[in-house]
């Protein structure tokens, strides 16, 4: 496992945070509230514990084929249905949305292989990940790839708590499979419009895990 860049500034911040509130903690409190020390020490701890879970990449063997669509995210799956796409599309398409908790890994990475056609940020609201109208009035950034049979728009959306999309890619850029797109910062959902009929391999409230996971089949 290591950790994600995107991380070393939180987890300076963090680290600094807990060394003071615990420097003064032991310097202020009294052998009789030795108590008090010992679980702020503790709070805080977990907490610097934390966020440097947040920011995990944990090594993994990653799953790759032309016909295959992999998650783009670690979650769990909250909607798969036919939606009208009015972004891009301007047509119906299979959506396939997974919810990020805080717990998850929130790394992001591109679910085919192919070229990036478009990338547009959009400025929106902070209503929680699971809202069904998140997908189209939070703050987003939208991303399309063409590849070998179509293409697959991914949304990457804050939540209520998520206030910072990280997105590494740009229009013309060749990418891999499984290559590293982004980074949602404290839980979110990542959104998938595939060509209808498509074949979906998992179900609603399964568990997937970026670039392992296949979602489906074309």
């Amino acid at each position: 496992m290591t950790i994600h860049k995107e991380g070393y500034k939180s987890i300076l911040i963090s680290a600094i945070i807990f060394a003071v509130i615990n420097l003064a903690s032991f310097r202020l409190f009294s052998p009789s509230l030795a108590w008090l020390t010992w679980l702020i020490f503790v709070l805080t701890l977990g907490l610097v514990l934390f966020i440097i879970s947040f920011f995990r990449v944990p090594n993994r063997k990653l799953t790759q084929g032309s016909n295959l669509v992999v998650a783009p995210a670690d979650g769990k799956v909250v909607v798969i249905e036919e939606v009208y796409d009015e972004e891009y599309f301007k047509d119906k398409r299979l959506q396939v949305s997974i919810f990020m908790s805080p717990a998850n890994v929130h790394q992001n990475r591109t679910p085919v292989a192919g070229e990036v056609v478009y990338n547009q940020y959009h400025k929106g609201k902070f209503l929680v990940a699971w809202h069904p109208k998140s997908s189209t009035e939070n703050e987003r950034h939208s991303v399309v790839i063409r590849y070998a049979k179509g293409e697959v728009l991914v949304k990457q959306i804050a939540g209520a708590l998520a206030k910072r999309i990280v997105n590494y890619l740009s229009v013309g850029q060749k990418v891999d499979q499984c290559t590293e797109m982004g980074f949602i910062k404290f839980g979110s959902r990542v959104d998938m419009l595939l060509p209808l009929g498509t074949k979906v391999n998992v179900k609603l409230q399964e568990v997937v895990k970026n670039g392992v996971t296949v979602i489906a089949t074309v």
